[in-house]
């Protein structure tokens, strides 16, 4: 586990940025494993402001709401639109159906995962460590499912909706073993708020209780943190 970090969140953006270009010009990466969220905003910038040509490559999110279609302001589709596609559109790119039925979405998800090998996984990480919305709990050998989002995880996403009423409390998402068949893994962590989750992550026991411990167990996994999500590190 290589573990860098940066001042701010500005230079871990660049930081993951020049991963990316690195494994598109030099490793020849065909597969990107997609985040939502705040985290990977800076890096989603980065890219479409550059040269970068994602024309033939694809894309395979980690998750999508239930219930909310994908035109909707809060879909994850929407936001990869918004985002990035615009801007730096994919040969295909493939986001989980939430307005599917569970047997549907979870069939034809895993399917798609099994067709196209992620290289390389970008990853957030709540401040349960939950990676994709594999909540606290979840097995390591779990494959796409739905998921009842946890009280603090559907806290954490009440900023993006007018009331917490309105925020969906269950999700579509790629599973923690699927996560894991990803080549090379790059998890961006932001702010204090995440600094015990990734104190958990890289320094607690693999526990299914602490999903993003797992991550110890891949051989090609970065970290890439600002100040403030690492300061724990050194305990």
């Amino acid at each position: 586990m290589e573990i860098i970090i940066t001042k701010n969140p500005q230079e871990g953006s660049q930081a993951a940025f020049d991963l990316i270009k690195k494994v598109v010009e030099e490793e020849n990466a065909q597969v990107f494993g997609l985040a939502t969220g705040s985290t990977p905003e800076g890096l989603y910038q980065l890219i479409r402001e550059s040269d970068l040509d994602f024309s033939d490559k694809i894309s395979v999110n980690l998750d999508e709401y239930v219930g909310i279609p994908a035109d909707h302001p809060q879909s994850y589709h929407y936001f990869m639109e918004e985002h990035l596609f615009s801007k730096k559109p994919f040969k295909k790119s493939y986001l989980p159906d939430g307005m599917a039925d569970e047997e549907t979405a979870i069939k034809e998800y895993d399917e798609i995962i099994k067709e196209h090998p992620v290289d390389v996984q970008i990853l957030g990480i709540g401040g349960n460590a939950h990676i994709g919305f594999n909540e606290p709990g979840t097995p390591f050998n779990s494959t796409t499912h739905k998921v009842n989002l946890t009280q603090e995880t559907i806290n954490d996403n009440k900023r993006f909706f007018d009331s917490i009423e309105d925020v969906p409390t269950q999700a579509y998402t790629m599973g923690i073993a699927s996560i894991m068949q990803a080549k090379k893994i790059i998890l961006m962590a932001f702010g204090e708020n995440k600094a015990d989750a990734i104190y958990q992550t890289v320094k607690g026991p693999v526990t299914e209780e602490v999903p993003a411990s797992v991550l110890q167990k891949h051989d090609n996994v970065t970290l890439i943190l600002d100040e403030e999500a690492a300061k724990r590190l050194n305990e």
